[in-house]
């Protein structure tokens, strides 16, 4: 099984993949951590080749959870994936949870 999860910022992607993973024991690729460098450097604008190739790698098993949603890499992606999740919540949903979030992040100085 190879997922691939799309959906907004503070849709609930990295969550939902997280548990999934946890319960079918499937590795989950999280895109923004392959994405972002220390000092926030972006590495699909930055470094676009090197970001493509640590996703390849990363999906390359026969089963995996990713979660994220980079143009850059969601052809390939989404040509390996066998299931595609995507989360589409109103607005004030998402909203709730991206302030939640950016609350809690800024507490917490991650």
């Amino acid at each position: 099984m190879r997922i691939a999860i799309v959906g907004t910022s503070g849709s609930g992607k990295t969550s939902l993949a997280r548990r999934l993973g946890a319960q079918g024991r499937l590795p989950v690729v999280e895109l923004d951590a392959l994405n972002w460098g220390p000092n926030w450097f972006n590495r699909s604008r930055g470094d676009p080749g090197r970001f493509v190739e640590s996703v390849v790698a990363a999906i390359t098993g026969e089963s995996w959870i990713v979660d994220g949603n980079y143009l850059l890499v969601q052809p390939i992606i989404l040509a390996r994936a066998t299931d595609v999740i995507w989360l589409d919540y109103a607005r004030h949903v998402v909203m709730r949870r991206v302030l939640s979030r950016s609350l809690t992040r800024a507490l917490s100085r991650r």
